[in-house]
């Protein structure tokens, strides 16, 4: 598969993805309305707030993956990928601003009066709430691993999140009417607060690192320079750089081949080294700069350096091929 129609089956894979995830929220949004209004629930409330920031968030996660497949333009010549990070951070911030206004909305329940009316229908929302997010998160989870879509996995830590909700909807308002437990729909309404916050936290920094473009992961830098190292006619490998946009990966990185080769023979190995990288990571941007072995740039560079901040072993950069 080429690099464009990889990435036009992932753009598609994340479209559908998000439009499921919209579809999902427009129908919780529906259901629990009505039983915000059937029960008084503060829980619910929060479920419901909830619910209407995911169909926000669902909105910015579609249009953020439509616009990261869009292809290269003459002004984004490194493709619109980073439209997935943008997204995702503004989920962050609808997640943080909820959890923020539950957190409120809870203290305000514990220390005011109000009892629960008609749970059964608080109950019979939540189930079928947890029902169509689970198939939400199946499918969520099949195209981030066929994808990798930064947007979608925010999306999808949402979700997952909202399991737990739903089912803290149902504990407080048993625990509330049946049990009698006062303050237990308030207690469960901050306890929901706090979890959102907890799961904004954790979305934000992959969407920073991305934003930032932050280097690979090493497992995964040091898997890419042992293909790489299997070509023959390479000696060595300096100022590898790597860096994430959507779900686009860019390399970049400089070779030591013999001096005595042809520009011709140089360009030749440089076309192999590529198609060795491209079937073990599809989708990925190769920039690669041949050097006559022993060359360096400029000064003489140490360790760090050759690594590219990489903290990859500096033998594995320098040395050869490995010896059959």
């Amino acid at each position: 598969m080429t690099e464009l129609a990889h990435t036009d089956a992932h753009g598609a894979l994340n479209r559908r993805a998000a439009l499921a995830s919209t579809a999902v929220a427009t129908l919780l949004l529906g259901l629990k309305g009505w039983a915000v209004l059937s029960t008084g629930s503060v829980a619910m409330l929060g479920s419901l707030a909830d619910t209407l920031l995911d169909l926000v968030a669902s909105v910015a996660t579609l249009l953020g993956v439509w616009i990261a497949a869009m292809p290269d333009d003459h002004n984004h010549r490194f493709g619109h990928g980073k439209a997935e990070a943008l997204a995702a951070m503004f989920q962050v911030v609808l997640i943080s601003l909820s959890a923020i206004g539950l957190a409120v909305r809870a203290v305000q329940q514990l220390f005011g009066q109000g009892g629960i009316n008609e749970p059964d229908a608080g109950i019979a929302v939540s189930l079928v709430a947890i029902a169509a997010t689970l198939a939400l998160v199946a499918y969520q989870r099949h195209t981030i691993r066929r994808t990798g879509s930064l947007a979608i996995s925010t999306d999808h830590v949402h979700y997952r999140a909202d399991l737990v909700l739903n089912l803290a909807v149902i504990a407080a308002l048993v625990l509330d009417h049946w049990a009698h437990m006062a303050g237990a729909d308030g207690l469960f309404a901050l306890g929901i607060a706090i979890w959102l916050g907890w799961g904004a936290w954790g979305a934000s920094q992959a969407a920073i690192e991305q934003l930032m473009d932050h280097e690979w992961p090493l497992e995964k830098r040091e898997r890419f320079l042992a293909v790489a190292a299997r070509h023959p006619a390479l000696i060595g490998i300096h100022d590898l750089r790597t860096r994430t946009s959507g779900n686009r990966d860019f390399v970049q990185f400089h070779v030591w081949v013999d001096g005595t080769m042809t520009v011709t023979q140089a360009h030749h190995v440089m076309d192999e080294i590529e198609a060795a990288l491209a079937r073990e990571f599809p989708g990925t941007e190769f920039l690669i700069h041949p050097d006559p072995e022993g060359l360096v740039d400029e000064a003489p560079l140490g360790a760090a350096d050759l690594l590219g901040a990489t903290g990859t072993s500096p033998a594995l950069l320098a040395q050869g091929p490995p010896q059959s």
